[in-house]
């Protein structure tokens, strides 16, 4: 059966645009379309490049069900926090709630734990981490002793986790990112995603093999951490009038990893594919939001590869479809927050608008 695109492009436009649909209508809505053209969200996934990023939302975020138990909507840790940055970390694991995962770990240094405990006791936090300076009055056998200590700590939580952020304020100790190198090691070997941002970004540059052709893998660099990325893998400089082609080249030199290039528009490539979100948006840029976007991307992708047990799910790649959803919904609070507060917008008013932003695009009743 041939279906013209302009009613399938219609079909797709009622389900993303009914104000008034319940979820399970909206669900049914998708199954046709899915029966007539073979995708349940094809303007998300189509051949062109900006993704309807609100229909993938509506597709990945699980229904609210009183038969759940805590831990079903997802369990995320974020690995980061130092003494300087306890900020970045906070940001990401309580956007991670925020959104609807049921729990959210940090993974931190001693330091920085007492302070990203005083921001909320809705996280779990561990002070397990180690500085350099925190030992370097021990002899290098000692030091192994500590880094197996730290190692032994994380790794006996890690298959309790649906998907990491490696990297907000986690600093560039030398001791510190030799151990969260091995972390990453072991979330590998129990097929955990993860994202990489922030200083995570830093270490993987410059030590490409840990995330290299792990499917699982997702990176969020800002300009300068896509340039170094950029000039690091491909061994020449970022070109605007290709940026498409060059992220696809980019993704594809790393073995098929997906990377969320944030921008103007956010691209997003796995090496095969090429998608954009420009929808919302705000223009005030203060520091933080690419924590709210990590801790974002980490539930969603957590929710989509939920999805892959389900014979009617989406066959995308769940890491794309967590990109895209992310990117939607961090722009779309961004874009709320800043018809409140204007100039004086800050990162804790663009959380305070994220469930209200999916609640308008994914009611929950």
């Amino acid at each position: 059966m041939l279906v013209k695109p302009s009613i399938i492009s219609g079909l797709v436009r009622l389900t993303s645009h009914s104000p008034s649909s319940s979820s399970s209508v909206l669900r049914r809505q998708e199954f046709l379309v899915r029966t007539l053209c073979g995708s349940p969200i094809i303007r998300a996934m189509s051949s062109t490049s900006e993704a309807d990023a609100e229909s993938v939302l509506r597709t990945v975020t699980p229904s609210l069900d009183l038969k759940r138990h805590k831990g079903q909507a997802g369990k995320i840790a974020v690995i980061g926090g130092c003494r300087e940055y306890t900020g970045a970390p906070y940001f990401a694991a309580i956007s991670a709630l925020k959104i609807g995962a049921d729990l959210s770990h940090v993974f931190c240094t001693k330091d920085a734990a007492p302070v990203i405990k005083s921001y909320s006791p809705e996280l779990i936090v561990h002070p397990v981490l180690e500085e350099s300076y925190s030992i370097s009055q021990l002899s290098e056998e000692d030091k192994r002793e500590v880094q197996d200590k730290v190692l032994g700590e994380v790794g006996k939580w890690m298959e309790r986790f649906d998907c990491l952020v490696i990297g907000p304020g986690l600093g560039r100790d030398p001791f510190l990112l030799e151990c969260v190198s091995i972390i990453m090691l072991l979330a590998k070997k129990s097929n955990v995603p993860f994202v990489i941002d922030g200083d995570g970004l830093f270490l993987v540059t410059n030590s490409i093999d840990l995330v290299h052709s792990y499917p699982l893998a997702v990176l969020t660099p800002n300009v300068n951490e896509y340039k170094r990325l950029v000039q690091k893998v491909l061994n020449c400089e970022v070109d605007e009038q290709n940026a498409e082609d060059q992220l696809r080249s980019l993704a594809k030199q790393i073995g098929g990893v997906t990377i969320l290039r944030k921008g103007k528009s956010d691209l997003i490539s796995n090496g095969e594919t090429v998608k954009s979100v420009s929808i919302y948006g705000s223009p005030r840029r203060c520091g933080g939001q690419g924590d709210i976007l990590s801790g974002g991307v980490a539930v969603f992708l957590s929710w989509a590869q939920q999805l892959k047990s389900d014979p009617e799910s989406p066959s995308e790649n769940p890491a794309i479809l967590g990109c895209i959803a992310a990117s939607g919904l961090l722009r779309k609070a961004a874009s709320l927050a800043f018809t409140k507060h204007k100039r004086s917008t800050l990162t804790s008013d663009i959380i305070e608008c994220l469930g209200e932003s999916l609640e308008d695009i994914c009611p929950a009743s």
